[in-house]
């Protein structure tokens, strides 16, 4: 079926796809990157430092989730209003993704600031490190606005077709983030470079000291998007009614609240599967912390193709173009497997070296090893899976991937975790393997979407 495909590829097509993808990939890398020295910096403090960081970072998913599922409906919306030439639509839009940073990012400041004591216990998270993961979690959670606003204006940037801002200020963020780690982290200390020492200076703050330099990041980023989508020449919020839009927001939220169930159903369900990996000690939690920001840099070429997927099969179905979007999903499918396949590749080549990079210990660099060579066999599928919900998110079909995502992370990945780790004293192996069985549940249903056209209302 998909040689045809191949067969079918437009060059110029392929370089509008890539035009907006590539940066959304850069900015994913970047952050990425940032992710692999966060936690490399942190690993040199040793397991329990990168356990008290990553035995909060799936409440950490659960938050920026459903904030980016917000965010999606104003990507359908504002994507299919300029398909159709509705530019005043949009920008009224633009207005209420103002409101909407405003709401959620007060909401989650007094949430998260408010429960940071007790997140480290829920987490199972060792007792002799839950202290500092509560003040690493606090911290991180100070500019929480910021953070909503860097989440919402980039998607509203992307929408638009500009996915290059977004990447632009991620590089600073990520620059702001490595200079601060590297300052608060460490003791002032020695340091030689092409045969000069000199003192350099450090606060010696440890963990808290990577949740600072992680605060001051998101707070710059936050600043900075908003400057910039405030001085947009079409898409700027001056002049819009900040006030609820029951005209814009209903279908807003129409496509987000699925979404937003979605993202929140799944990211409780990774906090679920963390807390049972917690339990399972700190080797366990360190090479699952560890595996998990390593696998992160592989679904790059995936997530960034899934964003200019959204955003081109909402212009044209805006547009009502039933044979672009006919010829945009002949375009991205192909591309997609080969990019994942690469990927998947790559990782499964790399683990042993990758997980070296983070971890001193033999244990820990096995068992992340081993589990990251078991996922990467499920990649090139799981990137199909991503590029048909990239579709159906840009015209606004939601409901579908909320159901298929709640099913395969409560009923394959959660309950199989739990019969395997909690009730058959099971390893984390047996917990990645859950997890890959969800991945192929993913597929198998996002393909029958694609059979019954579920990505194209013109045409299903």
């Amino acid at each position: 079926m998909f040689k045809d495909y191949f067969k079918k590829l437009n060059p110029a097509m392929i370089a509008v796809i890539w035009s907006l993808a590539w940066p959304t990939m850069l900015e994913q890398a970047m952050q990425t990157a940032v992710q692999y020295i966060d936690t490399a910096m942190v690993g040199t403090l040793g397991t329990a430092a990168t356990a008290a960081v990553g035995s909060t970072s799936t409440v950490n998913w659960l938050i920026s989730s459903s904030i980016s599922a917000m965010s999606i409906g104003f990507l359908a919306f504002i994507a299919k209003a300029r398909g159709a030439g509705e530019e005043e639509k949009a920008r009224r839009a633009v207005g209420q993704s103002v409101l909407a940073v405003l709401v959620f990012g007060t909401f989650f400041t007094v949430l998260a600031l408010s429960l940071s004591g007790l997140v480290p216990v829920w987490m199972q998270v060792d007792e002799g490190i839950r202290e500092v993961a509560s003040k690493y979690f606090f911290i991180v959670y100070i500019p929480m606005l910021p953070r909503t606003a860097s989440i919402i204006f980039g998607t509203v940037l992307r929408a638009s077709g500009d996915t290059k801002t977004p990447m632009k200020i991620g590089v600073i963020m990520n620059l702001t983030n490595i200079v601060l780690n590297f300052l608060l982290i460490y003791e002032t200390r020695v340091l030689k470079i092409f045969g000069t020492e000199f003192t350099m200076f450090g606060a010696g703050l440890g963990v808290i000291g990577a949740a600072i330099a992680s605060a001051a990041a998101f707070t710059v980023g936050g600043i900075l998007i908003t400057i910039v989508l405030w001085k947009h020449p079409f898409l700027s919020p001056k002049g819009q009614k900040i006030s609820p839009d029951a005209e814009i927001l209903r279908p807003c939220l129409k496509v987000a609240f699925p979404n937003m169930l979605q993202r929140f159903g799944t990211s409780l369900g990774f906090v679920a599967f963390a807390s049972m990996i917690n339990s399972l000690g700190e080797v366990s939690t360190a090479a699952h912390t560890i595996a998990n920001t390593v696998e992160s840099a592989f679904y790059i070429p995936g997530f960034g193709m899934q964003t200019a997927a959204a955003t081109l099969n909402g212009n044209a179905f805006g547009a009502k173009d039933k044979q672009r979007m006919h010829d945009l999903a002949n375009m991205f499918i192909p591309i997609e497997l080969v990019l994942m396949t690469i990927s998947g590749a790559s990782l499964f080549a790399l683990a042993p070296a990758l997980m070296d990079i983070f971890s001193d210990s033999p244990e820990v660099i096995l068992l992340g090893s081993t589990v990251l060579r078991m996922v990467a066999v499920s990649e090139p599928f799981y990137g199909f899976s991503i590029i048909i919900e990239g579709l159906m998110q840009g015209v606004g079909r939601t409901k579908e991937p909320f159901v298929y995502n709640i099913m395969g992370m409560w009923g394959i990945r959660i309950l199989g975790t739990f019969i395997f780790t909690q009730l058959l004293d099971m390893t984390l192996v047996a917990a990645w393997g859950c997890m890959i069985a969800h991945n192929m549940f993913l597929f198998t249903m996002f393909l029958r979407c694609f059979i019954k056209k579920k990505w194209n209302p013109l045409e299903e």
